[in-house]
């Protein structure tokens, strides 16, 4: 049953994809019907595999000595990654139908969303590192193509070619170490890597854990690779929700939760993972702290939360830094929508001309708060549980600096998160915006969100039992959501965060809402608009390879997409055939 599921689960969007795009734009309402059935589709059938969670592969088929066997294994961690995957996904699709009511080229949009709900499936669910490597390449081909969808807009291009062509130094040290694996192992099987990592020479698994590290940073756009996502948000905002919020950007945290047993032992891996998440945490709450536009806010934010999780694995939680994933996905996916909602309403990202919209948005100002609260930290909320047991495995596991720099972090985040809240919502009205209602479906989409918020840390229990239970090769002790509540809310680690949350929120009530609508120091707003220094090293570089790619571009764009339309056909040619071949 598992190996149908998960051809249910890739093929239900790919099939969508086709589909909607033969559609043509002519029927729009057709399209958005098809969209919404096909992503809840592969979304119920994600739900259903939960029932089938098993660390064998549920698919094996042998493609011969030079690619190995290409399976796809439904252990605890990809299927967790499915669920959020495919249902923010849906919730994002069903968002889209009021969002893109009126839009052009909707074909395009709804064949680029599908295509990346189905590939991120593939991409964990993946049990060998060359289909890895290949679903990892279709998602930053989707990301590119959703950021730059308003391609009449030079900044959307721009952000696009950026983000393609930094997430593809992921790409190369992705494909470099796993083919410095196969030629020590002889196979491209994940699960040969983690349970042979011992015998391959020091030098190599160096070699692989470091080219992982880069490739993870550079998907999940961590330090030095951090640049990308901001300029991310000139794509519509339910792909910054879904793709640059709560899937694609998991990617990188993927890669490391899963080799984590094989490179814990390399010399110097660990602490180059928390130097990484700790300045990736710490630069853009800084960043976020000056930010004007709405989205840039959010995406720093965004930058920050990875920086979370990315920390927690170099100090050996891979658990808690898959709890926070998953609080993540919900409340940052919540905050994204609810604020392209607003963007959709008043016609402006820039929070200096909204101001008193809680009067005349009660909806979205109430959802917003429940997002806001999460990302803050502020009990009960699901991101509350899952950064405190981040920062419980920091005080126990990770030098003392990092986990100073991580409490000093969540003071940042409390700051800004209200900072971003009270330029939106509350003061006086800055300007006379005419605010348009929000539809329907995006009330429902954000009430799914809003409820999960508040409920998802629930379900913790669940999540340890299924990891526990399914990887053999990571060693996660099985605890109950009582267990958990119990040691986070005993554990000095929560008192201090606490504090330093409570100081956070104390600074904005006394001088925040003054700093929200002045001119911010001249230092920190150089600092910021640079990246810290890095915003120009990651521009000449993207503009040396743009450069060069024009001068050998010759596909016209009407042949590449019928290419693309090409590739997706043959793709589902394969998913049936193995069906009707009886291969699995």
């Amino acid at each position: 049953m598992a190996n149908i599921l998960i051809l249910l689960i890739i093929g239900f969007p790919w099939l969508g994809a086709l589909i909607v795009w033969l559609t043509g734009d002519a029927r729009p309402k057709t399209q958005h019907t098809l969209a919404v059935a096909f992503s809840l589709l592969s979304g119920i059938s994600s739900l259903i595999l939960l029932a089938f969670i098993n660390s064998q592969p549920a698919i094996d088929l042998s493609l011969g000595t030079s690619f190995g066997n290409l399976t796809f294994t439904p252990d605890g961690l990809a299927v967790s990654l499915t669920v959020i995957a495919t249902v923010v996904g849906s919730l994002a699709v069903l968002f889209s139908v009021d969002y893109m009511l009126g839009e052009a080229q909707l074909g395009r949009y709804y064949f680029m969303v599908l295509f990346f709900i189905g590939a991120m499936a593939g991409l964990v669910l993946s049990g060998n590192l060359l289909f890895t490597f290949f679903f990892w390449e279709i998602t930053a081909l989707c990301s590119y193509g959703l950021i730059s969808f308003y391609n009449d807009d030079p900044k959307a291009v721009a952000g696009g070619i950026k983000a393609l062509i930094i997430t593809q130094v992921g790409g190369v040290g992705l494909l470099a170490g796993a083919l410095i694996s196969y030629a020590n192992l002889g196979s491209f099987q994940i699960s040969e890597l983690l349970g042979r990592a011992d015998t391959i020479p020091t030098a190599a698994l160096s070699f692989i854990a470091f080219s992982f590290l880069v490739a993870a940073a550079a998907k999940s756009a961590q330090f030095p690779f951090h640049t990308w996502l901001p300029d991310a948000m000139e794509a519509p905002t339910p792909i910054s929700a879904l793709i640059h919020a709560a899937t694609m950007v998991n990617a990188g945290i993927y890669l490391l939760a899963r080799f984590y047993p094989a490179f814990e032992s390399v010399p110097g891996w660990k602490t180059a993972v928390v130097l990484v998440g700790v300045t990736s945490a710490l630069i853009t709450a800084f960043m976020a702290l000056t930010a004007t536009d709405l989205k840039r806010a959010l995406a720093y934010s965004t930058v920050s939360q990875l920086g979370y999780m990315v920390y927690a694995i170099g100090a050996g939680g891979v658990l808690a830094s898959q709890f926070h994933l998953f609080s993540h996905a919900v409340f940052k996916a919540l905050l994204f929508l609810t604020a392209g909602s607003v963007i959709h309403s008043v016609g402006t990202r820039d929070m200096r001309r909204m101001g008193g919209l809680g009067a005349k948005m009660p909806f979205a100002r109430n959802v917003f708060i429940i997002g806001a609260l999460a990302l803050a930290g502020i009990p009960i909320f699901n991101g509350f549980w899952s950064k405190e047991l981040i920062l419980e495995v920091g005080l126990e596991h990770s030098p003392m600096w990092a986990y100073a720099l991580m409490l000093l972090g969540a003071g940042l985040t409390a700051f800004y998160t209200f900072r971003m809240t009270w330029m939106v919502f509350f003061g006086t009205p800055r300007e006379a915006l005419h605010i348009h209602p929000i539809g329907i479906a995006m009330k429902i989409s954000l009430a799914v969100l809003s409820i999960g918020t508040f409920t998802t840390w629930l379900l913790f229990g669940g999540l340890n039992g299924i990891l526990s239970a399914s990887l053999p090769f990571h060693e996660i002790e099985a605890e109950s959501t009582l267990e958990m509540i119990k040691a986070v809310s005993f554990a000095p680690a929560t008192w201090f965060a606490l504090l330093v949350v409570t100081l956070g929120l104390g600074l904005f009530f006394a001088f925040g809402r003054k700093f929200a609508l002045s001119e911010s120091p001249a230092w920190l707003s150089t600092l910021t608009e640079s990246s810290f220094g890095f915003e120009p090293v990651n521009r000449f570089v993207v503009s040396l390879v743009s450069n060069g790619a024009e001068k050998l571009r010759a596909t016209q764009t009407g042949q590449l997409n019928w290419n693309i339309l090409a590739i997706v056909g043959a793709l589902l040619v394969v998913l049936a055939a193995l069906v009707w071949g009886g291969a699995l």
